[in-house]
């Protein structure tokens, strides 16, 4: 998969933590495997990930631990967008030595109001340091969270100079005309992942690519039901079942709710630990999102 473009189902993985919020690998690993046994690929270090809570060395270690457990490092595209260039230099260089099929890397985001010529420079800059042929970058536009946008133009601009480096994007705007916009842009190769399963059926009818989705973590063979049958006749109803678990996620702080759900499913209480500044579910929203998830025959076969 490091030479051609990844397609399909990736989730951004969810990252358990310890007693003293250290990353757990044991566990992450293990969720890593269970995802990809269910046909998934892994979009590490995603923002469903808490990655912009984990230092450099933590991600690298966690990468190192995965591919150490047997997970097929084409299967990875780890996010390694960092505010800082030569953070995500270095996480790139790592993800390529371990032989990842491509990264998700998100613009720097803490100065707003930045150029086009500038953020051009930063993925540039990130491209030449690498200097891998084998190195496929998916852009990752979430602007509603980073306050950046990456315009057509710019996309255009990176593709035209980089085009075996700039190999898709995904777009979680939540705009589904943003993501017709990224799907219509004359670019060979150009895979577009919409940031949400509801979106999955509209974004495989317009030429897209997959979706890199949070619920993927706990909902992974159902998406890929769809993704795999998006051309039958039961992709609406396909679509319409994935949409009543994802609203029932939604309708809670996502990653607590993830994380809250795996404890449940996989009876191992670990698993709702957050970093802060975030906070894990209230006893109350706990209960009311087992309930709904019970009422929605919600299951997580083999975690």
């Amino acid at each position: 998969m490091s030479q051609t473009r990844f397609s399909g189902v990736l989730a951004p993985v969810i990252t358990p933590f310890t007693e003293t919020l250290q990353p757990d690998s044991k566990r992450f690993t293990k969720h890593c495997n269970w995802i990809v046994s269910q046909g998934v690929n892994l979009a590490v270090f995603g923002t469903n990930s808490e990655a912009n809570s984990l230092n450099l060395a933590e991600k690298i270690h966690l990468l190192e631990e995965l591919v150490t457990s047997g997970v097929n490092p084409a299967k990875l595209m780890p996010g390694t967008g960092c505010c800082a260039l030569t953070d995500s230099i270095s996480l790139t260089k790592k993800a390529m030595e371990l032989g990842c099929g491509g990264v998700l890397m998100l613009p720097p985001f803490y100065y707003k109001g930045v150029t086009d010529q500038g953020l051009f420079d930063f993925y540039s800059q990130v491209i030449e340091a690498v200097a891998d042929d084998r190195l496929h970058i998916y852009l990752y536009h979430i602007p509603p969270i980073s306050q950046i946008s990456l315009s057509l133009r710019l996309i255009e601009q990176l593709a035209a100079k980089y085009p075996n480096n700039i190999a898709g994007i995904k777009d979680s705007s939540g705009d589904w005309n943003q993501t017709q916009a990224f799907n219509d842009l004359a670019i060979e190769n150009f895979a577009v992942f919409c940031g949400s399963e509801s979106f999955l059926l509209q974004n495989m009818r317009t030429g897209g690519a997959g979706c890199i989705s949070a619920t993927a973590n706990v909902n992974p063979s159902a998406i890929v039901g769809l993704y795999k049958h998006w051309q039958d006749t039961g992709a609406k109803q396909r679509q319409e079942d994935l949409n009543k678990i994802r609203d029932i996620f939604q309708a809670f702080p996502m990653i607590p709710a993830l994380k809250a759900a795996t404890a449940m499913y996989g009876e191992d209480s670990e698993w709702v630990r957050v970093r802060p500044p975030l906070t894990q579910l209230t006893d109350e929203q706990n209960s009311i999102l087992s309930s709904e998830l019970s009422s929605a025959n919600f299951k997580m076969p083999g975690l």
